[in-house]
Parts: C-alpha cells; sequence; structure tokens
C-alpha cells in the first residue's frame, strides 16, 4: 500500500510558524461547481472545510463551470450553447481575477474540460507571474497525454507543480516526462461510522457514474450470477449519467430483481447509503485513485473491483479487497460469493482496510497542501519542466 502522502512530509508546527509570520498567501480554488456531483467537487469542498480556519491563508474559489446571472439563466438549459456561454463567462472571470492572487490551484480532469478549463487557467495564470498548481485526477491520463499532445505537455511544463492523488499517476506523468507528486484525496473518517459486517448479508451498493469507462453493465451481470446463489440479494445503483436508461433495460433483460436505479446522492447522504450495504462493486475500465473505495474502507464496507488504473496502489487483493481484472464479470461475482462465504476472510479485509485508510485524514492532507503552498510562495519553485523525474515508490 502506497503512503498515502506519496512522501510529502511536514515537520511538527512548521507550517503554523513559517506561514503566519508572513502576509497571508492569496489563493484561488479552480474546480467543478457541486451543481454536478462528482469526485472533484467533493475533494474541492473539503479541501476549502480543512482550510477554513487556516489563518495564514485566504482561499477564494472559482467554479469551473459558472452560474449565468438570473435573467440568462435559460441560456444553460439550452446544450452546446450552455456550454459556450459558461465557457466565456469562466474565461472572462479567469482573465479579471486571478491577478488577484498569489497561487493558483487548478483541479483538473482530461480531454475537453481539460481544455476548456484547465489548459486557459494555467496560461492565463503564467501571464500573470503567479504560481500554479496542476491538480490533475483523472485516470484517463495516459490516453489524454498521448492523444492531445499539442494542448498537455506543453502547457502542464507552465506550471510550477503538478500534484495527483495517486503513485499511479505519478508514474503515468513519468512517462511523458513531467514530474508529479502526491498528496492523497482527503477521506473525512468522523463522517464514517466503521461497521464490521457479521455476518456478511447479500446486499451491495455501486455508486459510480452510469457512463461507459464505469462499466455498470459489468456490476449487473455479476449481480445476475449471485442472485442465482443468493435470490434475495439486493443491489442499490447510486449514481446518474447518459446510460441509465439502457442500464435499466440491461437489468430487465437479465430477470434480476431488487435492483434500484436512484440516481445521484448528495454525498452528505452517502455515509447512510454505505452503512445500509454489506459489498461495493466497483467495475471500471478506467480510474484513478476512486475516493469512493477509500470512504468503504472507512465504513466496514467490503470491496470487490476490478483492477482499472490506479486501483491497485490502494488496495491490494486478499488484504484490503477483492480485484479482478477489468470485465471479468464471473470474477466479480465468485469474490462476492467468497465474501459471503467466509467470515474470517471479510472480516480481515474489512479490518486492514481500515486501518490503511488512516493516512488520508483531512488533518494530514491539509498539511501536506500547507507544506507545498508555503514552498511555492516562499521559494519559488521550480517549473514542471525542469523537475527531476522520478518513477513512483508505491509498489
Amino acid at each position: 500500500m502506497t503512503n498515502c502522502m506519496g512522501g510529502a512530509h511536514l515537520s511538527p508546527g512548521k507550517s503554523e510558524m513559517s506561514l503566519t509570520s508572513k502576509n497571508r498567501i492569496k489563493i484561488c480554488l479552480l474546480a467543478p461547481s457541486l451543481e454536478f456531483i462528482g469526485g472533484q467537487s467533493r475533494q474541492a469542498v473539503r479541501l476549502r472545510t480543512a482550510f477554513q480556519d487556516e489563518a495564514s491563508l485566504q482561499v477564494d474559489f472559482i467554479p469551473h463551470d459558472p452560474r449565468l446571472p438570473r435573467l440568462f439563466l435559460w441560456l444553460q438549459r439550452i446544450k452546446y450553447i450552455r456550454t459556450v456561454i459558461t465557457t466565456l463567462l469562466y474565461w472572462t472571470m479567469l482573465a479579471l481575477r486571478l491577478h488577484r492572487y498569489d497561487l493558483i490551484h487548478i483541479f483538473s480532469a482530461s480531454y475537453y474540460s481539460y481544455l476548456l478549463s484547465v489548459a486557459p487557467a494555467i496560461i492565463i495564470g503564467k501571464l500573470y507571474g503567479k504560481k500554479v498548481i496542476l491538480n490533475y485526477r483523472s485516470g484517463e491520463a495516459e490516453d489524454h497525454l498521448q492523444h492531445w499532445p499539442r494542448t498537455t505537455v506543453p502547457v502542464m511544463k507552465m506550471a510550477d507543480a503538478i500534484v495527483v492523488p495517486s503513485g499511479y499517476l505519478v508514474d503515468v506523468f513519468a512517462r511523458f516526462g513531467l514530474y508529479a507528486q502526491t498528496i492523497s484525496n482527503i477521506v473525512e473518517l468522523e463522517r464514517f461510522q466503521f461497521r464490521e459486517r457479521a455476518p456478511v448479508r447479500p446486499v451491495f451498493l455501486c455508486s459510480r457514474s452510469l457512463e461507459p469507462l464505469y462499466n455498470i453493465g459489468c456490476a449487473l451481470r455479476a449481480f445476475q450470477l449471485i442472485q442465482e446463489r443468493y435470490p434475495q440479494a439486493s443491489l442499490t445503483i447510486a449514481a446518474d449519467g447518459s446510460q441509465r436508461p439502457e442500464l435499466e433495460q440491461l437489468a430487465k433483460d437479465l430477470q434480476v430483481r431488487g435492483v434500484e436505479f436512484i440516481g445521484a446522492v448528495p454525498f452528505e447522504r452517502m455515509p447512510e447509503l454505505y452503512d445500509a450495504s454489506d459489498i461495493y462493486l466497483n467495475t471500471n475500465n478506467i480510474d484513478n485513485m476512486p475516493a469512493s473505495i477509500l470512504e468503504c474502507f472507512a465504513s466496514g464496507l467490503l470491496v470487490v473491483t476490478t483492477d482499472a488504473g490506479g486501483i491497485p496502489y490502494i488496495l491490494r487483493h486478499e488484504e484490503s479487497g477483492l480485484m479482478v481484472s477489468c470485465g471479468d464479470y464471473k470474477g466479480v461475482a465468485e469474490n462476492a460469493l467468497r465474501l459471503l462465504s467466509d467470515p474470517q476472510l471479510a472480516s480481515r479485509l474489512a479490518h486492514n482496510a481500515r486501518g490503511s485508510v488512516r493516512r488520508c485524514t483531512s488533518g494530514a492532507v491539509r498539511e501536506a497542501w500547507l507544506h507545498l503552498y508555503e514552498e511555492l510562495v516562499s521559494s519559488g519553485g521550480l517549473p514542471a519542466c525542469e523537475r527531476v523525474v522520478k518513477p513512483s515508490k508505491s509498489l
């Protein structure tokens, strides 16, 4: 298991002594708003919350998807027009506001989201002479860097630091000559109540978006096999997406019972859903460091997952969860059945997983970010293109 901080250490009291003795560091966070619930928006909210009592920082926020003034809200209901108008408003906000800050912290996905929301922010931030952190979070990084070479590596090299949440992405960026460092996602352990599942019930949960890369169809096919052994088994799918009609039809075609599509769930309600379930199915084809798996660890919820992307960097097979190859729905079903029939295995996995996630608390992540902010603002730091590329020490 990789250290969640990726080697970012801070001696006790260092950040408080050095930062409070200077003027407040003005930071602008750029990330998706909570209009669209997702990993980036959740982590941005958690980071802002972690900093709310930090006297040495002034943290402001610009959403990638700003709301139009009330008079023009109707435009955001029109496909394509919405994208154009929202993007122009966002770029205008960047041009008018980024000059006020010492440091620009940009949350990043991939492809068009990166092109429209992240690359312009890096460029404008550097034109103003500001320190820029690219906080890249997409499990599609390798394909993005490989197939979008003109807008990725040259622009990313302008950033003063590239930060990723997993050793997996450190290794991906290294293959393209970019140095990245690891700071984990925040797992708010206090929000999740650990409960050992004894006995383990056939009560399943899936909460990944209903989009092709998350392969929810694999979870449904696995559940069909599980239900042949446990007719009373249930599956809650707490997410939404473009494939929802197709997946609902697949559930009917498979003739599975007890499958409930409840739509997207605000993250304030997720602890309740975790606690109500016993086994979590994660059947992605592409992934990075899913916070949902770490939240399951904190809740005692047993995890059966594919080995997509960075998942092997945070979960070890038969140590903290059970893992199969991408698309192997029979393997997903077989491992779920193991958990239902082997209480000693389930107990061992749950307790190991709980121990591994303790290093991802908001306090530890907060200290790592404070250390990096101070380093960049006080010493200037090295641009990403001038840093020595190092392989991850995760595995």
